[in-house]
């Protein structure tokens, strides 16, 4: 995060001056990274937004467009309070951001594929670094506990999102459906964009549990228009369902949603852990490491130091005299 990013990210949202222009180039890259995420299953797109820097803006702003087309559709008074929300979206974030995703998903979609595919072992490796390293994120932004309230509550919740996540990742082993129908298609991304904007919720791991994975990335590197559409469809109306839920949730219960995120970044894990079974019967099963043993571990450390350098580089940056957090961060539960 850049000091323009912390001074404008320490501010609440009513506070925030119009983000600097010269930002862009920065958000574009932001969502490229958010974009390969999301490809990857395990990976989650919303962990990327934590780790980058503009979570809490990418959901303002989005909450904001959910509004705008509710109170264009329900009023009162529709297109004068839709274009208020509008005009309060950060579009100069968010449209950056989804040019890089977008762009990212459209010419990385078949390499992912077939990096995912063919080197399981490798890509899980790697992408098993970045995310336990990434846990510390969510930590980091701890606003202070209240008082009174027993720190016991606090690691239940932790422990319960673990176990959630570790269970919930069990269930990958899903064949791919083949010519699957577009209803079907519609309620997979809706579910799957929900998991996109929680961070150690993979949408990709899902549409993988459900065999759509395989079936969704051909449709988008052979540019299906009738999938992808639908696809699209499907992810607006989950996102319009969720995302007021999730921003209620990040400004009225800061410490408990990011204690359960990093127990969900942590419980995801499983997923890519390098060594699974492959067989029909049992796919997605825990292995003991069996070759390759050194290329998933040096990809799963080098994973780790990018995420651990990132953090460093922030912290350095926050450092500077210029730079301030609203509340000081608690990275404990005690």
């Amino acid at each position: 995060m850049t000091p323009s990013d912390r001074q404008y990210a320490s501010k609440s949202e009513s506070e925030r001056a119009p983000r600097p222009r010269y930002l862009v180039p920065l958000d574009l890259v932001r969502g490229g990274l958010i974009g390969t995420a999301e490809l990857v299953p395990g990976v989650s797109g919303g962990t990327v937004a934590l780790v980058t820097g503009v979570y809490d803006q990418l959901i303002d702003s989005a909450d904001h467009v959910v509004q705008a087309g509710r109170k264009l559709l329900f009023g009162p008074d529709r297109w004068r309070s839709a274009l208020a929300e509008l005009r309060r979206t950060d579009w100069w974030l968010i449209v950056p951001v989804l040019i890089g995703m977008a762009t990212a998903v459209l010419t990385l979609a078949g390499v992912m594929k077939g990096f995912v595919t063919d080197e399981p072992e490798l890509s899980r490796g790697l992408f098993f670094g970045l995310v336990a390293a990434s846990v510390i994120v969510p930590l980091r932004m701890l606003p202070a506990r209240k008082e009174g309230r027993a720190p016991f509550v606090e690691w239940l919740m932790f422990g319960g999102a673990i176990v959630a996540a570790f269970v919930l990742t069990s269930f990958a082993g899903g064949q791919s459906v083949e010519d699957p129908a577009l209803p079907l298609v519609f309620l997979a991304a809706a579910i799957a964009i929900c998991a996109l904007v929680i961070p150690g919720i993979s949408g990709s791991f899902f549409l993988l549990a459900v065999g759509l994975y395989a079936p969704t990335l051909t449709a988008v590197d052979e540019r299906n228009l009738p999938y992808i559409g639908t696809f699209l469809l499907g992810a607006i109306a989950g996102l319009a369902a969720f995302v007021k839920v999730l921003h209620h949730l990040l400004h009225n219960h800061r410490r408990s949603t990011l204690i359960v995120m990093a127990g969900l970044m942590i419980g995801s894990l499983r997923a890519l852990w390098p060594w699974q079974s492959t067989e029909a019967e049992g796919a997605g099963t825990l292995l003991a490491p069996t070759d390759p043993v050194w290329g998933p571990i040096g990809l799963a450390v080098l994973g780790a130091v990018v995420v651990i350098t990132l953090i460093l580089v922030e912290e350095r940056l926050k450092a500077g005299p210029s730079q301030h957090r609203d509340v000081e961060p608690d990275s404990t539960f005690s």
